[in-house]
């Protein structure tokens, strides 16, 4: 049974959708942006029939009672030791992970710096971090389906988004289902939550201490990309290879966008129940 519970870690308390025995191995999944625990809505009833035990948290600035107000309060080093926070407060030192977008960007980070803690890791729709600067500096198709990364970080990008119903109308013009959009509204329409959530791409100027220490991955790894995401292109997908030594599967989905698990519920469940239930990830558990 699905419970929407609060969990105390490093002085904050995280609103987390909970499933499954709690003696399974935990499997911690990760949301991007504009979205929130809602995102894996289809994942957790089937990661926690097969036996595991799921937690999907509203990460730092999406949750109310996770929100400081600082811009470097956000840099990514404290949104992946929120992470590695959640997991100890639920009583794990290893945990499966998963992450989409920005959680995807989250998820990579604790991976490549937390090799033994993290037993399997998959990610939908966001490269390797080295991946995704290599195409930034190489690919101008990357360049520009990253435009949004430096409007985000103006002042002005949270009463811009707020206007007219605009955070709404992007979702809906990529493809997200209305009732998925009005949940995520329903969080994110609050301007002091959305304003939190803008501070991810705002702290991407301040200084977090691990520019150059995001290394390869070697657990199992899945990396979904739909190969009609407007934020990510081919180069940035297929280099993220470059960047696993472990067991690896690459799955492209065609004409699928950036927003996997709303526009195409039915396809990321199996993958990732496959990929959690491999060999090759139970022996590395």
């Amino acid at each position: 049974m699905l419970e929407t519970i609060e969990i105390e870690a490093r002085g904050m308390r995280f609103t987390a959708d909970i499933a499954g025995p709690e003696r399974g191995e935990l499997v911690v999944m990760l949301h991007g942006f504009p979205q929130t625990r809602h995102t894996w809505r289809h994942e957790i009833p089937v990661l926690a029939k097969a036996g595991y035990r799921v937690c999907a948290p509203d990460q730092r600035g999406y949750s109310a009672g996770a929100r400081p107000q600082a811009v470097e309060d956000y840099v990514l080093a404290n949104l992946v030791d929120d992470v590695l926070g959640i997991a100890a407060a639920l009583g794990h030192e290893q945990f499966h992970l998963v992450g989409h977008d920005w959680g995807g960007g989250v998820a990579w980070t604790t991976a490549a710096l937390n090799q033994d803690a993290v037993t399997t890791l998959a990610v939908i729709s966001r490269p390797h971090p080295r991946a995704f600067a290599r195409a930034l500096e190489e690919d101008p198709e990357q360049s520009r389906k990253s435009s949004h990364h430096r409007t985000n970080r103006r002042s002005e990008a949270t009463d811009e988004m707020l206007a007219n119903g605009q955070l709404a109308q992007g979702l809906l013009n990529a493809g997200v289902p209305p009732q998925a959009v009005d949940t995520y509204v329903g969080t994110l329409g609050d301007r002091a939550a959305l304003d939190a959530a803008i501070n991810w791409y705002r702290a991407l100027g301040v200084s977090s201490g691990l520019k150059g220490k995001v290394g390869s991955v070697g657990m199992p790894t899945l990396y979904v990309w739909g190969n009609a995401d407007g934020s990510v292109g081919r180069h940035a997908a297929e280099a993220t290879a470059d960047f696993v030594e472990g067991p690896y599967r690459f799955v492209e989905l065609t004409d699928v966008g950036h927003f996997v698990t709303d526009q195409v519920p039915q396809v990321f469940p199996p993958l990732l129940l496959d990929h959690l239930s491999s060999r090759a990830g139970r022996d590395a558990s």
